[in-house]
Parts: structure tokens; sequence; C-alpha cells
């Protein structure tokens, strides 16, 4: 008996020397994130209530940041209607042509290989070199946008200079980086059994048949990841906008939620309503995810587990 009691204990001693263990060798990720994550989350909600412009000493007003943004503030409310005219027509879009790219790479092309490394590698560029080489394509005089369109006698528009072209050229920017969905979508692709296509062959499925009953549901795990991702995403755009329109121009047309608050924080140097802005931007992603996360049921299908 006694020598049961000593394993016991050592067994014990053992699972709590690994629990320490296991504490040292992620406690530096624990500190970065309790420093450069935790402690900056809550001061940027105690500020949300407070007037504080870097220099003076922070005076609390309470919801008045709050009740400002809401009743008084109409660029908030402009920029938020940006936003989310950029996220309903850019994601979407980014979301199609990323399945059209790897559908089209999961198929025996020649130089299979370069191909995905050329569709993929735009995703791993700077944004800031990104949005300077945009800049250029959409120049009016000599950007390569109007010289294309030229070509087929079209007068291009001053896209970055138009109140009604400037958000569509960013949209038409953000697509420049679907490779990464893509890679994405082409591991899904990847692995859904080749067995399921040649059962539907054989069965006289055409492809259009086999892509709507077999490839689209196998791969909406894919699509509820990069929606997800993707949604987060076109909600904290900013360097675009900065790069390529300055403050949001023309006219406000490109004033972007993010580009608005950092206008507040640094420009205007009242940190305490940016800080109300980007707590409220987090509930809004919060809320937006939380509903897709809901919806999932009714329209992701998992191998082995029917939804909906």
């Amino acid at each position: 008996m006694a020598s049961i009691s000593v394993k016991k204990k050592r067994k014990i001693s053992m699972s709590q020397r690994d629990a320490i263990w296991g504490y040292i060798l992620i406690s530096p990720w624990l500190v970065g994130f309790i420093i450069f994550t935790l402690i900056p989350m809550i001061a940027s909600l105690v500020l949300s209530f407070s007037n504080y412009d870097i220099v003076n000493p922070i005076n609390f007003v309470g919801l008045s940041n709050w009740t400002e943004m809401f009743t008084q503030d109409a660029d908030f409310w402009h920029s938020l209607r940006v936003t989310l005219t950029y996220a309903v027509v850019a994601l979407p879009a980014g979301l199609a042509i990323g399945l059209a790219l790897a559908l089209l790479l999961n198929t025996k092309v020649p130089g299979l290989p370069f191909w995905r490394t050329i569709y993929y590698m735009p995703s791993v560029i700077s944004g800031v070199a990104v949005s300077v080489l945009w800049r250029y394509v959409f120049n009016a005089r000599f950007g390569i946008a109007n010289w294309i369109l030229s070509l087929i006698g079209i007068d291009g528009p001053a896209w970055l200079n138009s109140t009604t072209w400037a958000l569509p050229a960013l949209i038409i920017m953000s697509l420049w980086s679907v490779g990464g969905s893509m890679i994405t979508y082409l591991a899904g692709l990847q692995g859904i059994p080749t067995a399921y296509y040649e059962a539907a062959t054989i069965d006289g499925a055409t492809k259009w048949q086999q892509f709507w009953r077999i490839t689209l549901p196998l791969v909406t795990p894919v699509i509820f990841y990069n929606l997800v991702i993707g949604m987060i995403g076109t909600f904290q755009i900013f360097t675009p906008a900065y790069i390529m329109t300055g403050r949001g121009g023309p006219a406000k047309a490109t004033l972007f939620y993010n580009l608005q608050l950092y206008l507040n924080a640094y420009n205007y140097r009242r940190m305490g309503y940016a800080s109300a802005m980007a707590w409220f931007l987090m509930f809004v992603v919060l809320g937006l995810t939380l509903l897709i996360f809901r919806s999932s049921q009714a329209w992701v299908y998992y191998e082995g587990e029917l939804r909906g």
C-alpha cells in the first residue's frame, strides 16, 4: 500500500512539473499578450470615457464621446457607410474569384506550380508598396488602367480623383490579393475524395452538377473560414485609402472607418473619442462574426455530418 501511495505522489508531482514547464514555455507569449494586447485594450476602454489629447492630463467625460459619436458626428456614420459598401462588394467578389482561381489551378494545366506562385505572391507583398503601385495604375493621365480601356475605345475615368470611381477603384485593387483565399480553397478542394466524382461521372452527372452537388457543399467550411477572415479584414481597411487618397478623398468618398478613427486619434488628437470608435468597431465585427457563426448551421456542410 505504501508503494502505491508513493507512486501516486510521484505521478502527481510529475504532472505538476509538466504543467509548470508548460507555463514557463508559453510565458513569453503570455507576457507579450498582457503587455501589448490586454493592457492597451483596458487602457483604450478607460480612454473611451475621457477627453484625452496626449499632451494634457486625462479628463473623464462619461458617455459624451459615445453620445457625440452616435448623434453629432456626421463623418462617423459616413465612414461606417463607406466601409459597409466596400465590404458588401469587395468581400463576395474576393470569395468568388478566389474560388474560381482555385478550381482552375486544381486542374492539370501546364506550369501549375508557376501559376500557383504567381497568383499567391501578391497576397504577401507589403500593403504600402501595393498601394503605391496601384496609385500609378489608376493615374488618370498615364495609368495602365486607362491605357487598357483606350485600346477598346473607352475614355477612362479619373479614378482616384473622382467621387464616383474612387471607391470602385479600391474595390478592384482589393482583388489583387485573392491569392491568400485561393490557397485555402485549393487545400479544401484537394481534400475532397476523387471517388465522389468518379461515382457521379458513372451516374451521368455533368461538370456543373458535380460542382453544385459535390464540390460546393464540401468546400463550404473553407468558404466559411474565408468569409470570417475576409469580413474582419474589410472592416480594418486603412492603408490603401491613406496612401492613395490621403484623408479619404475626393470629398470623403473613401473615408473608411479606420481612417476616420486614425484622423481623430493622431490628426485631431482626440484619443478618447478614437478609443470609443475603436470599441464600437469591435462590437460591430464581433456581432457580425457571431451572426456568421450562427448562420453556418444552415449552409456549412462537414463531411459525415449534415447541418440544417
